[in-house]
């Protein structure tokens, strides 16, 4: 990965030199290293921030897990984290778990572990740049199109070439034949502007394209979709069988 920034909250020198190091050898850009919960949230708020490494205790108090529910209060401010901790105290994790971090490394850490959390939170987070920051971004669109928010620019994304939308806690994964987007929007939301002709609910996590459907296999709750796709089919709305021209 290329071009992502990081930010660093970690109160030991020699820990922030470690993984500085790590980070520096594999392409990460590191933008700053806090020491304090002040210094983190200056930094943070005043720095192109795309990730960053947090350690939960700094100078002995769990100041990174307050870090991480300040940010978590203001939509547009939250980034993915991965914490790190030599504690192992269940309550610390379950405050933590609150706040929903991509990953919970134990020190010392393991170069991989940390390489494959940082990889896999921001592929999780961002899926590309193509991403809804706020609900107050309306989508535009209409009966044969929608355009999805990239940078500063609208992407025009035809509702025919959508496979499927999966629904990831806040986030809206919109999957289509060359590329996938990520928006900040319910699945209710996204639900009523799409016409209900052409795509249907098929778990509460899932809609489908019905056109896209190339095998429903009732029995598995399964539906698969073009490109090895897959989608789940569960028992409330199997009722997408009826929609479809079936030969007995």
């Amino acid at each position: 990965m290329h071009d992502i920034n990081i930010l660093i909250i970690e109160d030991t020198p020699e820990e922030s030199d470690a993984l500085s190091k790590v980070l520096l050898a594999n392409n990460y850009n590191i933008v700053g290293v806090a020491r304090s919960l002040q210094e983190a949230l200056t930094m943070f708020y005043n720095t192109k921030v795309d990730i960053l490494i947090v350690d939960v205790f700094l100078d002995g108090t769990p100041d990174g897990i307050t870090f991480a529910e300040t940010i978590n209060i203001v939509p547009d401010a939250r980034r993915p984290f991965v914490f790190l901790t030599s504690s192992t105290d269940r309550q610390i994790f379950e405050r933590a778990k609150l706040t929903q971090p991509f990953s919970y490394l134990i020190k010392p850490f393991n170069e991989l572990e940390i390489l494959y959390a940082i990889e896999m939170a921001v592929e999780k987070f961002y899926g590309q740049t193509d991403v809804f920051l706020s609900e107050e971004e309306d989508t535009v669109i209409s009966t044969e199109y929608l355009f999805i928010k990239k940078g500063k620019a609208l992407k025009k994304v035809f509702l025919s070439d959508i496979i499927y939308i999966e629904v990831e806690e806040k986030y809206c994964n919109i999957i289509t034949e060359k590329e996938k987007f990520v928006i900040l929007i319910s699945l209710t939301k996204i639900l009523e502007l799409l016409d209900n002709s052409d795509f249907c609910r098929t778990h509460r996590n899932y809609i489908v394209n019905i056109e896209k459907i190339t095998e429903i296999i009732p029995g598995d709750n399964l539906i698969l979709l073009p490109g090895n796709h897959k989608a789940t089919l569960s028992d409330t709305y199997k009722n997408i069988i009826k929609k479809v021209r079936t030969l007995k």
